[in-house]
């Protein structure tokens, strides 16, 4: 069996482009572990959590715990999906710091998805509610202004995915 040495995947894409599904695909590879955003400020801040102002708050928390966790995880040989937002450039910078710590190699994996998709995506996932967070749609436009497309100078391995029905 051939050696395959530890990757960070990471996401970026607008709400509701698939960034959980193909994290979930990418999960299904031997020796990998997800390690979820949404699932662990649900679990830990979702009673703190009313604004975008709460999220950016408790995510820089989040980051600063689960950071030390992603870098061990891959430097013992295992990869991460790490299923949280790579939508800004500073979000980007705090993964590199990731990718540099850990010297894993690395995927940044980019949802093109519309935004008509995203949105009817939304609305059926909040009619759904099997999600921790159900964004409004004036949310998703809100946050859709914060968004940056990854740059090539920023040097990162990207992969984009378009829509295939995620």
């Amino acid at each position: 069996m051939p050696y395959n040495p530890p990757t960070l995947h990471l996401m970026c894409g607008k709400i509701a482009s698939g960034k959980s599904t193909l994290s979930a695909r990418l999960s299904r590879n031997d020796h990998t572990v997800v390690i979820a955003e949404d699932d662990w400020l649900n679990a830990l801040f979702s009673d703190q959590m009313s604004s975008i102002q709460d999220y950016v708050r408790c995510a820089a928390k989040l980051r600063e715990v689960i950071a030390p966790h992603v870098i061990a995880l891959l430097q013992a040989g295992v990869s991460v999906v790490l299923d949280f937002q790579a939508n800004t450039t500073q979000s980007r910078d705090w993964m590199r710091g990731l990718i540099e710590t850990s010297g894993a190699d690395h995927m940044l994996h980019v949802l093109d998805i519309p935004d008509a998709t995203c949105i009817t995506r939304l609305q059926a996932r909040n009619a759904a509610g099997d999600h921790p967070f159900a964004a409004t749609e004036e949310q998703y436009w809100q946050l859709s202004k914060h968004f940056t497309w990854p740059d090539q100078e920023e040097g990162f391995n990207v992969v984009t995915h378009h829509d295939d029905g995620a």
